[in-house]
């Protein structure tokens, strides 16, 4: 894949924005750390930023159906880069200014993701999406290993104000390297109002009975079994092992077996793809199951090692099955959909999840939890269409 340019460009382009995004909550982790930035700024900030990502995600897969993605992403990457630096200097200062900042950059990531979802397409020839996919999740994957590192390692030779700054730069990369699609967007005189065109959104989507399924396990997974063990792996380490090392080890393995996932993904391709890849969304149920009895640490790490494998046996897939079924001219805005429901959806199953813990006990709650992951993705796989992630119908083309 690395020897075709135009992917290359839009790998450097999408791993840029990866990183940008995963390394500022440390970068900020440190501003705590330093005392210039407490833990409750800290969370008004990141919050101010997820919000603006979730209100940016529809209204940007409307513009980048309506317009170029390359232009959509290019807007999308000066936004954020443009904005971090009013992060650095709030800092200290004005939290207000820092969350409204924040909001910002959070706008132009989620403007970025499904513009690069529906760039991929146009970049990819179809029988190599797959391999490109595994590529692009490898990236994040990798992002989120190396990112707390090398974070650590950077606030050695530079101050928390630059490493912010930093980030801005990444977006500016992410902004600029990236290739020209080939989507030759529908005449102006010929587009219906902004509601319109996200409604068409919706029943293109609706138009595809395993994406449906699909996105409501993808999302009942993140917002259950996600969110549990995030709040609850912390308390477990802590409380049952006695050590934050079980902690570490878990989180560590989530992303090699992530890593692994993507590796194995992009060489096979099983048979039933959407069974395959339901499957290995429904192992996220060990990571939950694992914690809920006291067990050897070892039996935790392997359950996370094996959450995290499947995982990506199912993102790439996923991912590669929308770019293919989904009329083209409506991939962004169905692409949008993805984005707003399976990452919206998980700050509030951890803001419920917490409440849950303290009301009903963590047993009840990762229980509950590990059936919904196992359960989910079996009823999804009930739908006919899911064997394949594959419309019963051809495709028009636009």
């Amino acid at each position: 894949m690395f020897r075709s340019l135009s992917f290359l460009r839009l790998w450097t382009g999408n791993t840029a924005s990866g990183l940008a995004t995963w390394a500022l909550p440390f970068i900020l982790g440190l501003a705590v750390l330093e005392r210039s930035l407490s833990a409750v700024d800290l969370g008004i900030v990141l919050a101010a930023r997820t919000a603006g990502f979730l209100v940016a995600v529809p209204v940007a897969g409307v513009l980048a159906d309506r317009y170029s993605r390359r232009g959509v992403v290019l807007w999308a990457g000066f936004v954020a880069g443009a904005a971090t630096p009013l992060i650095a200097v709030g800092m200290g200062r004005s939290v207000v200014a820092m969350a409204v900042a924040a909001a910002v950059v959070g706008i132009g990531q989620g403007a970025c993701r499904p513009a690069f979802q529906a760039l991929t397409a146009e970049v990819i020839a179809e029988d190599r999406r797959q391999q490109a996919n595994a590529a692009m999740t490898l990236a994040v994957r990798v992002t989120t290993l190396v990112a707390p590192g090398l974070t650590a390692l950077l606030s050695q030779f530079a101050s928390t104000s630059a490493l912010v700054i930093g980030t801005g730069v990444l977006w500016l990369g992410a902004a600029m390297i990236p290739p020209r699609g080939t989507f030759a967007p529908a005449p102006a005189t010929t587009r219906i109002r902004f509601f319109g065109e996200f409604a068409d959104g919706l029943r293109e989507a609706r138009r595809h009975p395993w994406f449906l399924a699909g996105l409501g396990a993808l999302t009942a997974v993140i917002a259950t079994g996600y969110s549990a063990t995030g709040v609850v792996l912390p308390l477990v380490s802590r409380d049952r092992y006695d050590t934050e090392a079980v902690l570490a080890a878990g989180l560590t393995a989530y992303t090699v077996g992530a890593l692994a996932g993507a590796v194995v993904i992009a060489r096979r391709r099983p048979k039933r793809q959407g069974w395959a890849a339901l499957l290995g969304l429904g192992c996220y149920g060990f990571a939950p199951l694992s914690l809920l009895f006291p067990v050897h640490p070892a039996f935790v790490i392997a359950a996370y090692a094996v959450a995290g494998l499947g995982i990506e046996l199912f993102n790439v897939p996923w991912f590669t099955a929308t770019q293919r079924e989904v009329e083209p001219g409506k991939l962004a805005r169905v692409s949008s959909l993805d984005f707003l429901f399976s990452y919206g959806l998980a700050p509030a199953g951890l803001a419920l999840i917490a409440p849950a813990i303290d009301r009903f006990g963590a047993e009840p709650v990762l229980a509950a939890c590990a059936v919904v992951c196992f359960a989910a993705p079996a009823a999804a796989a009930l739908v006919p269409s899911s064997r394949d992630f594959r419309a019963t119908a051809p495709i028009k083309s636009v």
